[in-house]
């Protein structure tokens, strides 16, 4: 065995940043230019620059390495920011936007006239930004003022930053923390992780070393569980098995068991204990939860047995005939399966409706409601998506809102309005895309009803489930409490569609039907081997040959769905590609990948509840502002102003992944599905994205993956004890 290599001496490199080459969206990883002095070509560097601003001075630790495709490049392991030194420099660092009231235009008037003095005369000559062409009393003042709330979070930036702690993550410690931002820091550097949407418990734990925390301290010990346990709530998981859990952390911190068992104890008990530990109900071992995520799963079994303990608000309905009478006006026959459903939803309090594509379930739900509205029923009905909602209004006819809009989330509370004290007033809900609902959001709807109340849940349980924690309407289905309408059949007007046919042989384990042809098809297979032939080909498709043949927009009507983010044909990389061709024009507002102009799709990626907006919903840009790096963006009928820090919540949403289309549908979806796409090439992922189109399903790739998505039916065990409750 040859001897391994001695670890290289690390290395410093002083420069500025001239431009991002590629920025990853989920890690912060990138690909900089950078201008360093003395040399009259920029070089290249890669690593994490979060929150880095064109113009500013870098000092780079790391090491000069040689990549096989791409040549030398500076690989760094840590920065430092500083002041500018050059006029370039200073040119870029104010024209980035970190200082309000100062855009390019701007900045390079204020490098014109002051040179290399211009950080100084704002620092100290402020009265003096009026010589300036543009600048006015009121321009002047804002300008100063900006710079002096840069100037006060100065030790906040040094202190961090020393951590490789970004400028923008830096700006948000200190806004949250104020003044005591390196007091609060330096006594739990943990919370961080818990704090700020972004900041890891790797960094956290990096500052806390750096710090002095010994790798064996239980305040060590105890943050790595909770970060575990919010790992596993991230897979899905309501709790984590004890042994699972301790070796699982004990691992991560490289510490042994008895440190992480310490842990758990100590936080499970005492006065205000963090933890829920359930002895002996997972298989023998412990369940550990998360105590937020005990309370909602526990006290979501108790509200839905007092809702089916509770009885039905008396109404006299001759079933019989409200069903002839809905087949009249319908002018439909339906089938037996459906008839029994809308019996059961017509009498029952709570009743599960679940079916694929072509199924019926629409045809069900207009049939109760319009049965129910002749009783004077008070009907509701909301889903967890704001698409998923319109498309529910479309198929009903009647309003239909997200479940967050319908239950009045308040940020002031951070809690909805209508709950326990304040139910919603109606005599039935209708929810419908259930498998998007985790246990937290069934939880805050189950709180909502008032006890007489009809509940109706619409699903389909082969779909992918939540996002969040919990397996919701799979623990409904399998827990024998509520009843449930299984809709098999399908319908002889979808049987006509290969979108359906080809989901329902995907479902039952079978390859669809990637081989027809014709010209009045929905679905179509290109074969395409190489990732790059793959690219070319999906951005050829999406901006001609889709729009020329079947004659939709290429933003609004046709959706890229990718089974991951990373790689050729990932979610990040065709959003760069798609911006590139179909957006090209105007100057980004942001940095790097992340550079938005007017006119892109975008999406948000996780709920906002001050600006009202949530994880999924997809707008349009219709107004930046190059000098305070605002965006306007437009959701439906509302406009949402985001500010510079705010917009790392947004990402390009030409092509998302399959897990954020959930509860939508488009006119048209392109679906790359290649080998490189491995680790999630799974039926249900598949047979989600292909249910996402209503007119046209196109799938670029290699029949290998198709036959690989097909095959793996290996669906991860939720551990979750919902049902459990709800038979005990």
């Amino acid at each position: 065995m040859p001897p391994e290599k001695p670890a290289q001496p690390p290395e410093q490199l002083e420069a500025a940043l001239d431009h991002f080459v590629y920025r990853n969206e989920d890690d912060g990883w990138s690909v900089v230019r950078l201008a360093v002095p003395g040399k009259t070509k920029t070089v290249t560097a890669v690593g994490n620059f979060l929150g880095v601003q064109p113009g500013e001075s870098l000092k780079l630790t790391g090491n000069w390495v040689r990549d096989p495709k791409y040549g030398r490049q500076f690989k760094a392991t840590s920065f430092e920011s500083v002041l500018p030194g050059t006029l370039e420099g200073i040119e870029k660092y104010l024209g980035s936007g970190l200082i309000k009231g100062i855009g390019k235009v701007m900045a390079e008037r204020l490098v014109k006239h002051f040179g290399k003095r211009t950080l100084e005369v704002i620092e100290r000559k402020s009265k003096r930004l009026t010589e300036v062409e543009g600048i006015g009393k009121v321009r002047a003042r804002l300008i100063r003022e900006s710079w002096a709330e840069q100037r006060e979070i100065k030790e906040v930036m040094i202190f961090l930053q020393s951590y490789s702690v970004s400028t923008a993550f830096a700006i948000r410690i200190y806004k949250k923390y104020g003044n005591d931002a390196v007091r609060l820091v330096r006594e739990n550097p943990y919370r961080l992780a818990n704090d700020f949407h972004g900041i890891g418990f790797k960094t956290a734990d990096r500052i806390a070393k750096s710090l002095g925390v010994e790798p064996d301290s239980p305040r060590r010990a105890e943050a790595g569980t909770f970060y575990s346990l919010g790992e596993a709530s991230d897979e899905g998981h309501v709790y984590v098995p004890r042994l699972e859990l301790v070796t699982r952390t004990a691992e991560m911190l490289g510490v042994d068991d008895d440190v992480v068992t310490a842990a758990v104890e100590a936080a499970s008990t005492g006065a205000n204990p963090r933890l829920v530990v359930e002895p002996g109900v997972h298989e023998g071992d412990d369940a550990v939860f998360l105590r937020a995520l005990h309370a909602r799963e526990a006290e979501s079994a108790k509200l839905l047995r007092r809702l089916l303990d509770a009885p039905l608000k008396p109404v006299s309905i001759d079933v019989p005939r409200a069903l002839a009478w809905f087949e009249e006006q319908q002018q439909i026959r339906l089938a037996e399966n459906q008839n029994k459903a809308i019996s059961r939803a017509l009498t029952g309090k709570v009743l599960v409706i679940t079916g694929g594509p072509g199924t019926g379930k629409t045809t069900l739900v207009r049939g109760v409601i319009s049965i129910l509205e002749k009783k004077d029923r008070r009907i509701l009905l909301c889903a967890p998506t704001g698409r998923a909602a319109q498309r529910m209004q479309e198929a009903t006819g009647r309003e239909s809102k997200t479940v967050h809009r319908l239950l009045k989330f308040n940020p002031r509370s951070f809690g909805f309005d209508h709950n326990l004290e304040n139910p919603l007033p109606a005599d039935v809900l209708i929810v419908d895309e259930v498998s998007m609902v985790d246990i937290a959001l069934f939880h805050s709807i189950l709180s909502a009803l008032p006890p007489h109340c009809q509940l109706i849940l619409v699903g389909d349980t082969d779909q992918l489930p939540s996002v969040g924690p919990g397996s919701v309407l799979r623990d409904l289905i399998d827990c024998g409490a509520v009843e449930v309408a299984r809709l098999t059949e399908i319908f002889r007007q979808a049987r006509e569609s290969h979108i359906v046919v080809n989901a329902h042989l995907i479902n039952k384990g079978q390859v669809p039907n990637l081989d027809v042809g014709g010209d009045d098809l929905d679905f179509f297979y290109i074969e395409r081997d190489e990732p790059e032939e793959a690219l070319a080909t999906i951005l050829e498709l999406v901006a001609r040959r889709i729009p020329q043949r079947f004659r939709l927009d290429p933003l609004d009507d046709i959706q890229v769905l990718a089974p991951m983010h990373r790689g050729t044909i990932g979610a990040a990389n065709l959003n760069s590609e798609l911006q590139r061709l179909l957006n090209p024009e105007g100057v980004p507002v942001g940095s790097g990948a992340r550079g938005f102009r007017i006119g892109d799709k975008v999406m948000q990626v996780r709920n906002n509840y001050d600006l009202n907006v949530y994880n999924g919903d997809i707008g349009r840009i219709i107004m930046t502002d190059e000098k305070s790096r605002e965006v306007t963006v437009r959701f439906d009928s509302r406009l949402v102003r985001y500010d510079a820090l705010d917009l790392d919540e947004l990402v390009l949403a030409y092509a998302c992944s399959v897990h954020k289309s959930q509860g939508s549908e488009y006119p048209a979806v392109v679906i790359p599905l290649h080998t490189q796409h491995y680790l999630m090439l799974q039926r249900n992922l598949l047979y989600t994205g292909i249910t996402r189109g209503k007119k046209l399903v196109v799938l670029v790739g290699s029949r290998r993956a198709v036959n690989i998505a097909v095959k793996n039916d290996r669906i991860r065990k939720r551990w979750t004890r919902l049902a459990d409750r709800l038979r005990g």
